[in-house]
């Protein structure tokens, strides 16, 4: 398989080197792929963007009213943000990464979706750790509203529960940081996270002790390396009404 590949930035960061690369695979069509590595691991790749994209459709779809204001946790690609702007209900976007090198990617349209999310006014990026913002509820998500609340968080950062970014995201999945982050939610506010393994009844009884109802989605898509279906999930949990 012939392939042409080209690194087009590569950063130091606090949790090792990130790079951004483009390759083209002929024999996958004539369009360019992008990739974002840290280190030696691979994060995200356009060639799998299905359950990225069903994480706000998905998330999205449980959330009453219009109006909306969203966060998402995790830039990558921008697909998810992208995905969720498509909803015309949303008045505001909150799409927050804890790395400037993946934020001024989009800013400087580096990679292919930031030109659509810098031209829609209801995007903004938002650099900070997700978690530590998820877990301060007193100031929150939105830097220039303490303590404002949400009708819907998407979360796309770690692999899965149970698979982390950095080792340090473990403390996120605990019923108490749960809960401070369910805080910044409206009532009936919805919580959508992306996996890239299948359900886990244990996360699955975890959200449980936060949330009044926790739904799990197996997304399906085509993986053209190993000629075959392969899957993620998405979980999607609604607050109560108090």
């Amino acid at each position: 398989m012939s392939l042409l590949f080209e690194v087009i930035d590569s950063q130091t960061s606090p949790l090792g080197e990130i790079s951004l690369r483009r390759r083209r695979m002929p024999a996958f069509g004539d369009r360019d792929i992008y990739e974002v590595k840290l280190g030696e691991e691979f994060l995200m790749s356009s060639m799998f963007v299905d359950a990225e994209e069903a994480l706000s459709t998905l998330g999205l779809a449980a959330v009453q009213g219009d109006k909306l204001s969203v966060v998402v946790g995790g830039l990558g690609l921008g697909y998810t943000a992208v995905a969720a702007l498509k909803d015309e209900r949303i008045a505001e976007l909150l799409v927050v990464d804890a790395l400037d090198t993946v934020i001024d990617w989009h800013k400087n349209e580096l990679v292919p979706l930031g030109e659509i999310l810098n031209a829609d006014i209801r995007n903004r990026y938002v650099l900070g750790s997700f978690f530590d913002l998820a877990t301060a509820p007193s100031t929150g998500f939105d830097t220039n509203s303490a303590g404002k609340k949400f009708d819907a968080i998407l979360l796309d950062i770690d692999h899965s529960p149970t698979e982390f970014l950095n080792a340090a995201n473990a403390s996120f999945y605990t019923t108490e940081n749960l809960a401070l982050m369910a805080e910044q939610l409206k009532p009936k506010g919805v919580f959508a996270m992306w996996s890239q393994n299948l359900p886990e009844a244990s996360f699955e009884a975890l959200l449980s002790t936060v949330f009044e109802r926790v739904d799990s989605h197996v997304v399906s898509f085509y993986n053209p390396f190993q000629n075959c279906e392969s899957t993620n999930s998405v979980y999607v949990c609604v607050k109560g009404q108090v």
